[in-house]
C-alpha cells in the first residue's frame, strides 16, 4: 500500500433519481458510477479508482453524511490534491456533492471501521398531504399517527437481536444487529422524524422497522407487536417495507485513530448471538 493514499470523501445526494450507491449493470446511474466518472476525468486517468462506502444506500434513497474512501497513486494525489475538491465540484451532476477529500489516517476503512451508522425517516400524517417542497423527502401516511405508542414500540427493538424478521435475507450474511437508538419526534411542522442508529444495518431493516412502527402509530397492531415480531425470527406480511425517499443517511461514526484498524477486524467477523444453552 505504499505506492497509494487512502482518501476520505465525505459526501451528500438526493438518491431520486439514482438506482442506489452501488455500480450495476446495464447502465443504470448510481451515485458510485457518478462519483467514479468525475474522479477519472479530472484526474486524466486511464484508471478508475473503485470506492468503498460506509453504507450502500437503495434505490431514492438519500444521504446527508455518506462516507467513502478511495486509494490514490501517491503521484496522482500530490498532484491533484490542491484543486480536487472544486474540479469534482465542476463535474458531478448537481444530485451528488462531495465537500471534504483528505488522507485518511493509519488503518481507516470507510465501511470496516465505522461504528455506527444513523439514519433518519420523515413521515407525515397531515390529512392535507406533504409540502410540495418536501414530496422527495417526506412520506405521507394518511392514517393519523400516535407518536408516543410508536416510541413504546421502539423501546422493544433496543439492543442486540437477529433481526432476520425485518431483513431481505442474503446469501451467507448475518442478520444479527445492535439497534442503538430508535426514537421519534414529531416537529412544530408536524413532520414525524425516527431516527435509527445501529452498528451496521442488513437489506431494508430501517424501513421495515418503520413500516411496523406506522402499523402501531395509526391503530392497526399494539405496541409490543413489533418486538413478537423480532422474536418470531421470520418476515411477517403484515410489516411493510415503507418506500425509499424518506430514507436519508445522516451520519457515520468511527473510533479514534488509533482504534480504526482494531475495528476494522473487528467488523469482518460474523457475528452470532450468545448461546442460550441447552437442555
Amino acid at each position: 500500500m505504499s505506492g497509494v493514499v487512502r482518501v476520505r470523501l465525505d459526501l451528500s445526494y438526493d438518491g431520486t433519481e439514482f438506482s442506489g450507491w452501488a455500480k450495476q449493470a446495464g447502465g443504470r446511474r448510481t451515485v458510485q458510477g457518478e462519483i467514479e466518472d468525475a474522479l477519472r476525468t479530472v484526474t486524466r486517468s486511464a484508471t478508475t479508482y473503485e470506492l468503498t462506502v460506509a453504507g450502500r444506500t437503495d434505490a431514492g434513497v438519500h444521504a446527508r453524511g455518506q462516507v467513502a474512501h478511495v486509494d490514490l497513486p501517491r503521484e496522482v494525489w500530490a498532484e491533484h490534491r490542491p484543486k480536487l475538491l472544486k474540479r469534482l465540484a465542476g463535474r458531478l451532476p448537481k444530485d451528488v456533492r462531495v465537500w471534504a477529500l483528505r488522507a485518511a489516517p493509519e488503518g481507516f476503512d470507510a465501511r470496516f471501521s465505522a461504528i455506527w451508522r444513523r439514519y433518519a425517516y420523515r413521515v407525515t400524517d397531515n390529512p392535507g398531504g406533504v409540502d410540495p417542497l418536501l414530496r422527495g423527502h417526506v412520506l405521507w401516511h394518511d392514517w393519523p399517527l400516535d407518536v408516543d405508542a410508536m416510541n413504546e414500540a421502539a423501546r422493544g427493538l433496543l439492543g442486540e437481536h437477529d433481526f432476520a424478521a425485518y431483513c431481505k435475507r442474503r446469501e451467507g450474511a448475518t442478520t444479527i444487529r445492535t439497534l442503538q437508538q430508535l426514537s421519534l419526534v414529531r416537529g412544530d411542522d408536524g413532520i414525524i422524524t425516527a431516527t435509527v442508529r445501529a452498528d451496521a444495518f442488513c437489506h431494508n431493516m430501517v424501513r421495515s422497522l418503520i413500516g411496523a412502527l406506522l402499523f402501531v402509530g395509526d391503530g392497526h397492531r399494539t405496541p409490543d407487536w413489533p418486538a413478537k415480531v423480532l422474536a418470531a425470527g421470520v418476515r411477517d406480511s403484515a410489516v411493510h417495507v415503507v418506500r425509499p425517499h424518506g430514507l436519508t443517511l445522516e451520519e457515520v461514526g468511527y473510533p479514534a485513530d488509533e482504534l480504526l484498524a482494531a475495528r476494522s477486524v473487528e467488523a469482518r467477523n460474523k457475528r452470532t448471538l450468545p448461546s442460550a444453552g441447552c437442555c
